[in-house]
């Protein structure tokens, strides 16, 4: 396994375990933070920029579909944050508002937490009992 897809399981899958585990333990502020974020567009453009730039990152050094579930996933994750960065980028927050209304995420908070700390338990598993070598591939 490359060293850039075993450090990128690790790193990703504990961002995703330790965010994940902060929303569960403290429900209520996520639960309003997350609206007011959606309706500050200085912050939501820098949110954008960040998550654009990371998943760019991650599909340019990291382009791999092949593999295993960890490469792959690895290379998933850099498409989704690149296309939510370019997301962010381009809507108004009143449609990002009206998409966070939509999907109802208050009332299905457990089901939107649960996804990525499933993932990132996983991801930190997989990069962390993966072994790297010197794979160029």
């Amino acid at each position: 396994m490359r060293p850039l897809t075993v450090f990128l399981g690790r790193l990703l899958g504990l961002y995703t375990l330790i965010i994940s585990l902060w929303l569960l333990a403290d429900k209520q502020e996520a639960v309003s933070t997350i609206p007011d974020m959606l309706g500050n567009r200085p912050l939501m453009v820098v949110i954008a920029i960040i998550a654009f730039v990371g998943g760019l990152a991650i599909i340019l050094g990291h382009n791999i579909w092949t593999g295993g579930a960890l490469p792959i996933l690895v290379t998933l994750i850099g498409w989704i944050a690149f296309l939510r960065g370019l997301l962010f980028l381009f809507l108004p927050p009143a449609a990002t508002r009206q998409i966070l209304e939509a999907i109802q995420f208050e009332r299905f908070f457990y089901i939107y937490v649960a996804i990525p700390l499933i993932l990132g338990a996983y991801l930190t598993y997989l990069g962390f009992t993966a072994r790297a070598g010197n794979r160029a591939s």
